[in-house]
């Protein structure tokens, strides 16, 4: 079996959760996987400053790259027999890197046909990312035959704050009664079962029912309550997106006062509204089609 990985990564995580799920791969006799890292034009520096973060949300949230990406280099790799493309969640989307990697024609062309697997190494909302993917993935004419979602474990506000401290302060590790950010070793050493099941399914034949295998091993660990939050907040992100774009593309310092706005408003709901939030979600619990949707939001 050969696998290609096409991964992003800022802090190091993304290429982290690559390698721990394809280490059962690698480590198969004959087996072979390669590597490809996504590097784009438009520099996003680690740790961000607040107004460089807030900065990138209203084109990652539309959908609007401000750049391409290096090309890639797909040399020794026309033979992979399956695609696992690795990356993150900006602002309930796609990275802005990810979303420039679906939009270049290079690599439209070569996933054309091909089975993909997209691996999202997020905080805990992963819903709005994976519709998008499966979008682009649909445009390139490839199969999504996998998702997974390395997730962050903690609540959600401790979670936000140990992230928070994490991007704009590059302090990981635990302190002041948070936990260490990210993702965590526990889980990105079983995470290995992962790429022991494609292995399997592809060796039996093909990759056709794979996400079942994958659900069933915990690729996806699905929270009602967080993603109804995402749902709410996805939308009303794209009201801001597009207020502070009228004020200018990316870059353009006129918009500044909005995006300032918009970083006191995502402290509101936070702190404030998430929680309301997600106690009136348990309270109208039986009103939701949980069990459907689940299904829905699972599924490749």
């Amino acid at each position: 079996m050969k696998a290609v990985v096409f991964y992003y990564s800022q802090s190091g995580q993304a290429l982290d959760v690559a390698h721990a799920i394809c280490k059962a791969i690698d480590e198969g006799a004959g087996n072979l996987v390669v590597y490809r890292q996504i590097v784009p034009l438009q520099d996003y520096p680690f740790p961000w400053s607040r107004d460089t973060f807030f900065g990138v949300f209203p084109e990652t949230r539309l959908g609007l790259p401000p750049s391409g990406i290096q090309p890639m280099d797909f040399t020794g790799i026309a033979d992979a027999d399956v695609v696992f493309i690795v990356g993150q969640s900006w602002f309930l989307s796609p990275s802005l890197p990810l979303q420039s990697f679906f939009s270049d024609e290079g690599v439209k062309g070569y996933l054309k046909g091909r089975d993909v697997i997209f691996v999202n190494a997020c905080r805990n909302m992963w819903l709005m990312t994976g519709r998008k993917v499966k979008q682009y993935i649909r445009q390139s004419d490839a199969c999504l035959v996998g998702h997974i979602v390395m997730q962050d474990s903690a609540p959600n506000l401790v979670s936000a704050l140990s992230v928070v401290r994490w991007l704009m302060y590059g302090r990981k590790a635990a302190g002041w009664l948070l936990p260490e950010a990210g993702i965590s070793q526990r889980d990105l050493t079983e995470a290995a079962r992962f790429g022991d099941i494609v292995r399997q399914v592809w060796s039996k034949g093909g990759l056709t029912h794979l996400q079942d295998e994958l659900l069933s091993a915990g690729a996806i660990n699905y929270k009602p309550s967080v993603l109804f939050l995402e749902k709410l907040g996805h939308r009303m992100f794209g009201f801001w997106a597009t207020f502070v774009r009228r004020k200018g593309d990316f870059g353009d310092c006129r918009r500044r006062h909005r995006i300032r706005l918009f970083f006191v408003y995502l402290l509101v709901v936070l702190f404030l509204v998430s929680p309301l939030a997600q106690l009136f979600f348990y309270l109208t619990y039986p009103l939701h089609h949980v069990s459907r949707e689940r299904l829905a939001d699972c599924s490749v």
